[in-house]
């Protein structure tokens, strides 16, 4: 029952905190710049060739705009964004996010090896942590993790390796979550937790 609170809880927070997804840019012009300043980190198309960069490919409609102002403004911290988001304007930032929210992701595959501890993670995911009021990813995620507009990022395809580093970033509180939301689950969640629901997230397609 707690499980089920919990869930239901966490899925009106995150309708809750969804604002309305601003005007779509241009695509065309997106491609231009993606390729001349993201491809190296991120891929040409948006799918990343390293595992510590995010893929940004099919990323929800708002959400790569939103992350590239928080870069600007510093509220999210990191040196290289920090500097390449700086001279962007909005209509740039809203061109690199049509651009990259319009291509397909490719979806990652589990190794042998970490097959248990991604159907550990499935669990989790799906259905949230109850000792820990841990509430299930697929609150603001959704079954497939195709994300939420803006706030809630597609996380199925990601890089194993970028999900994990970025849910311990939440736990440790070096990364600020909307609402707090994901800075509190992450802190209830266990290394080995986040190493499992990481290894599902990447294969979801």
């Amino acid at each position: 029952m707690l499980r089920k609170i919990t869930t239901w809880a966490a899925a009106l927070t995150c309708t809750a905190l969804v604002p309305t997804v601003q005007a779509s840019g241009d695509a065309v012009a997106g491609e231009t710049a993606a390729k001349q300043m993201c491809a190296a980190c991120h891929g040409a198309d948006g799918n990343s060739p390293a595992p510590n960069f995010p893929s940004l490919a099919g990323q929800v409609p708002g959400y790569v705009a939103d992350q590239l102002a928080r870069f600007k403004s510093g509220e999210r911290e990191n040196a290289v964004m920090a500097g390449i988001a700086q001279p962007l304007t909005p209509e740039q930032m809203a061109n690199l996010d049509a651009y990259f929210s319009s291509q397909e992701v490719k979806p990652g595959a589990v190794p042998e090896e970490d097959k248990e501890s991604a159907e550990r993670g499935g669990w989790l995911y799906r259905g949230g942590y109850a000792p820990m009021d841990v509430a299930a990813c697929m609150s603001c995620h959704g079954p497939s993790g195709h994300g939420v507009p803006r706030r809630y990022p597609r996380v199925s395809g990601q890089k194993r390796e970028y999900l994990e580093q970025q849910l311990l970033a939440f736990k440790s509180g070096q990364r600020p979550s909307y609402g707090n939301i994901m800075t509190s689950i992450a802190f209830r969640m266990s290394a080995q937790q986040i190493k499992d629901v990481s290894a599902y997230m990447h294969a979801l397609q």
